[in-house]
């Protein structure tokens, strides 16, 4: 049995809009969305703002009512038996918020634990082995208002395993982290899976999903568009090369164009503050760069490169746009 099921899951928020005569409109958030997630797999689920990462997670710790459909963790329903899927699901979402800043580390733990029915005689030996397993033990005793953000994603994720939950949902843990903060982040997750949890992880930084990820799921206005290892995806831009343009000045009437070309397959701006940089595939690798440069006449162009096609490429090629 998979430790998670979505089978046709679509989610509609209701909003209005105008001020004086208010009109009702129904935002689709998911729409038939159906995946499985194996029992320990490390499951990455992708998509640009917007997606539904975030209410595939809500759903999921029975947070959200699907509005149609079925989802299940370890065989439970999200909305029939929300009582028993609680205590055996644990998330965290990005952000600092869910800690008290004026009292330590381990006084933090030790209040969550007894929220969470933990025995009372096993409290201090679990928030010990988990303070060990974030790299907290020797700040443990500290106000958390004095922890960096690292520091304190760390003690989420250690909250999160308070009552040891089968599955694990972390939705952006690493987003606004200095580097290595988000390593250690992202070692403390590959310790947990390599400790058999099942954990669904929702990440802008593809890098990241290739480096942890099992299988991905991406998904774009609610539906999913590709699921498979990293590999498979990255396959879809096996024969792709990408060449890389630093521009200044790029309008919408120069990605047209660019994107009217026979042998372009995807073009991809990341704005920046003072250039833009101009993502183009194609299967013509560094022969296209000539008629690309023709193309963005006027244009003043800074450094060109080519280079292989990564699973980033591959996510641009599937949603169409950059992050």
């Amino acid at each position: 049995m998979p430790a998670i099921t979505l089978d046709h899951v679509r989610r509609v928020f209701r909003t209005s809009t105008g001020v004086i005569r208010r009109k009702r409109k129904d935002v689709v958030a998911l729409e038939d969305l159906s995946l499985e997630v194996g029992e320990g797999e490390l499951f990455g689920l992708l998509g640009p703002n917007g997606a539904g990462k975030t209410t595939t997670v809500k759903i999921l710790t029975t947070l959200l009512i699907p509005t149609a459909g079925r989802a299940s963790v370890l065989g439970y329903d999200v909305v029939r038996d929300a009582r028993q899927i609680r205590p055996r699901v644990g998330f965290v979402f990005g952000g600092e918020r869910g800690l008290y800043y004026r009292v330590s580390g381990r006084d933090n733990l030790e209040y969550f634990a007894e929220l969470y029915a933990v025995e009372p005689r096993r409290i201090r030996v679990r928030v010990d082995e988990l303070l060990d397993l974030v790299g907290l033990r020797d700040r443990a005793n500290e106000r958390v208002e004095g922890y960096s953000r690292g520091m304190k994603q760390r003690l989420h994720l250690a909250r999160m395993l308070l009552h040891d939950p089968a599955v694990l949902f972390l939705d952006e843990p690493t987003i606004g982290l200095d580097p290595i903060g988000a390593r250690e982040l992202r070692e403390a997750v590959e310790r947990l899976h390599a400790a058999g949890k099942t954990i669904v992880l929702t990440t802008h930084y593809m890098f990241e999903a290739d480096a942890l990820c099992d299988r991905i799921g991406v998904i774009n206005e609610g539906k999913l568009v590709a699921l498979g290892t990293p590999e498979e995806l990255k396959r879809l831009v096996s024969d792709k090369s990408v060449v890389e343009l630093e521009v200044y000045g790029v309008g919408e009437e120069h990605l047209a164009r660019l994107r009217a070309l026979d042998f372009v397959d995807s073009v991809a701006v990341e704005r920046r503050e003072l250039r833009e940089l101009l993502r183009v595939q194609t299967a013509l690798g560094e022969r296209a760069v000539p008629r690309l440069m023709a193309s963005l006449e006027r244009l003043e162009v800074g450094r060109v490169s080519v280079r292989e096609a990564t699973l980033e490429d591959a996510y641009v090629r599937l949603v169409g746009k950059l992050e």
